[in-house]
């Protein structure tokens, strides 16, 4: 399976604002920089879908790509951890994201993305754990795996791992990309499809 067609629809201040539909959300978030735009354009094909920048934290709104004519939407998010941002402006973006997070019921799974190169950070763990406390399925996406040794990026992959499970029973799914690669695109984009037409298949039991 692959993406047929992508498109931008809207970019929104908050949840209210997010377009009215019925079909899966998969929604994408990490810490300034990660390299998100570069992976929403890697599996789009599309250099110029999600902006890029070399200044950390340009996603200020909710942003949905419309995917194989409105079958499923792609949601850009602005980043967590905005050490650049003043109060005011952290505290704005820390509503916009729970907002969409906890009241969006399109919101079919939550795509974290981590930097490879870094061992666990305290910020990102806290956002995991804070996905689990309120229930969110959420998938964990590394990223930049090209700027680094394959053994290298284990190695920092198995330390997440190894972090998680002192709290977590069980993993979530896993997924090491590069954009530069063009690494990991089809594992991810298998994995959504998959996801959706687990979707469809439940709302056709729901209907019969």
């Amino acid at each position: 399976m692959d993406i047929k067609n992508a498109k931008y629809e809207i970019s929104s201040p908050n949840v209210k604002g997010c377009p009215e539909t019925d079909v899966p959300e998969y929604a994408f978030i990490g810490r300034s920089n990660v390299g998100k735009s570069s992976l929403i354009n890697m599996l789009t094909k599309n250099k110029k879908m999600a902006k890029t920048s070399q200044t950390p934290g340009k996603t200020l709104l909710i942003n949905h790509f419309r995917m194989d004519d409105g079958r499923w939407y792609l949601v850009d998010l602005p980043g967590y951890g905005f050490a650049l941002r003043g109060k005011e402006m952290r505290e704005q973006l820390r509503k916009m994201i729970e907002g969409y997070i906890l009241n969006r019921r399109q919101l079919t799974l939550l795509f974290v993305l981590l930097d490879i190169r870094h061992e666990p950070q305290k910020i990102d763990m806290e956002f995991l754990s804070w996905l689990g406390e309120h229930e969110v399925p959420f998938a964990i996406v590394f990223t930049k795996a090209d700027k680094l040794s394959k053994a290298a990026g284990e190695r920092n992959v198995e330390a997440y791992k190894k972090e998680l499970l002192k709290s977590w029973e069980e993993l979530p799914p896993i997924f090491i990309t590069s954009s530069e690669k063009n690494q990991g695109r089809q594992e991810l984009i298998d994995y959504i499809y998959t996801i959706n037409k687990e979707v469809e298949e439940n709302k056709d039991e729901e209907s019969e």
